[in-house]
């Protein structure tokens, strides 16, 4: 065993009292995507505001898109950070720098492929999906920009995943706070006084991902910390390349088909007009409030387990699971009840289109009432995850988020004649997925550690 990682305290999730090391990682996590979020409704807002409807439904057609296209970036970047923190709670100073630099390699790689995906498939994509023809040209336009930067977003996400695998929230926090207050500057500047319509609003998101990437690369250079970034070491080792492929393959399936069937419910959507994507754009960008955070206490149990795992802390495991999930499901339920009880005013902010805050004001009220199981499937999902025990959840979510939406659309949703019945896919498929998770995660062949078949002896 190589010598000991010298911790700070504050990265440490394998000692101290559990339920305070969760929230303290929790919460710059939680408050840096609530900033992310801030940003992206501004763009919707400025958007909506200063541009229109129109140009409203554009941006939120590319969030759909945008989901497909970097499933297998997330995917990546689950299975980093599962590694990482494995070795990181096992003081595995040789493998943890060299899943380090193989994930800054594999970040650019997959940056690039994104990119050139989105920028070529936009217009297929959006010919499929049925996007309405007085705002195909702008949702193209808006695409194709986004994506150009796609590769900044890439290194930024990979590399918050090495910061978060270790504990250390609080800078990805930092860095998100700058590059928030970047883009609303810039999209006020680009979209209110220069006029530029969508393509500004695209650009500020490129210019704004690209100055977190740049701040977050140059924290891995100048840390000491054995899994800061050298340039000397930055080579692909194949085998770190494996398992992290092979830990976060079934995230990225899992993301990839969730975004297929999310696909299918924005066709759905399209089916009613260009109000109705503006007003479904508001919806989810209000969700938004409520889904990162989740997936927020989702990464903290993963880490959490990861870490504990690591350092055979197997009595901590479980406790953390629920603590976790508690904590989870909280929040879930405190922000479900702002979001029924301001509704209205909540998707007004958006348009002054009564049409369009109708539509908003509907899909928000399918959405928001089940968050708390919304909270119940991630929050187990990556406590399994932490384990290496991927697999399992991905099956979970690909029959409970993926093939029941997908039998929804297609054969229950039509028969509610209205868009309530899209937006029903939502809500029901929340109770399939936090029924199935909570009878696997109460099986309990998930606390037997998953390990790693092709390990090296640290030398």
């Amino acid at each position: 065993m190589s010598r000991a990682i010298g911790k700070e305290k504050k990265n440490n999730m394998t000692e101290g009292v559990i339920w305070r090391s969760i929230l303290l990682f929790s919460l710059p996590l939680i408050a840096g995507n609530i900033m992310q979020q801030l940003y992206n409704t501004a763009d919707s807002f400025i958007v909506g505001q200063f541009v229109g409807d129109t140009a409203l439904a554009s941006v939120g057609m590319s969030g759909t898109i945008g989901f497909f296209l970097m499933a297998f970036m997330w995917g990546a970047s689950t299975g980093s950070g599962v590694v990482i923190s494995r070795y990181f709670g096992a003081n595995d100073r040789l493998n943890l720098g060299k899943a380090v630099h193989t994930t800054m390699i594999l970040s650019v790689i997959i940056g690039a492929m994104v990119s050139v995906l989105g920028i070529v498939l936009a217009k297929p994509f959006l010919m499929v999906l049925g996007c309405p023809e007085d705002m195909m040209s702008t949702a193209i336009l808006y695409i194709r920009i986004f994506f150009g930067g796609m590769i900044f977003n890439a290194i930024y996400n990979m590399a918050a995943g090495i910061l978060n695998a270790v504990g250390n929230s609080r800078r990805t926090l930092l860095y998100l706070g700058i590059s928030s207050i970047t883009n609303i500057v810039l999209d006020l500047l680009f979209v209110a006084v220069f006029r530029w319509g969508v393509a500004g609003a695209a650009i500020a998101t490129c210019v704004s991902q690209l100055i977190s990437a740049i701040l977050i690369v140059i924290n891995l250079l100048r840390t000491s910390e054995p899994y800061g970034l050298r340039i000397k070491e930055l080579r692909f080792d194949s085998l770190a390349a494996r398992q992290i492929i092979r830990t976060g393959f079934p995230t990225a399936i899992q993301n990839a088909v969730l975004a297929f069937s999310n696909l299918l419910i924005q066709a759905g959507v399209n089916a009613y007009g260009t109000l109705a994507v503006a007003g479904f754009t508001a919806c989810l960008k209000v969700d938004g409030f409520n889904i990162l955070p989740v997936m927020s206490f989702s990464l903290a149990a993963t880490t959490f387990v990861g870490q504990n795992i690591g350092a055979g802390r197997m009595d901590r495991v479980k406790k953390g699971t629920v603590t976790a999930m508690v904590m989870c499901i909280i929040y879930s339920a405190v922000i479900s009840m702002i979001m029924i009880i301001f509704r209205t005013k909540i998707i007004s902010i958006f348009s002054e289109s009564d049409a369009v805050v109708e539509y908003g004001v509907q899909c928000l009220m399918a959405l928001a009432p089940f968050y708390v199981l919304l909270a119940v499937i991630h929050s187990l999902a990556g406590a399994v995850r932490g384990s290496g025990h991927t697999v399992p959840p991905m099956v979970i979510i690909l029959i409970s988020l993926c093939a029941y939406r997908v039998a929804w659309i297609e054969i229950a949703a039509p028969l509610f004649g209205s868009i309530i019945g899209v937006y029903l896919t939502y809500s029901t498929s929340f109770f399939v997925g936090a029924a199935l998770m909570v009878i696997y995660t109460l099986r309990g062949k998930w606390l037997i550690p998953k390990t790693y078949g092709e390990n090296r002896s640290p030398s």
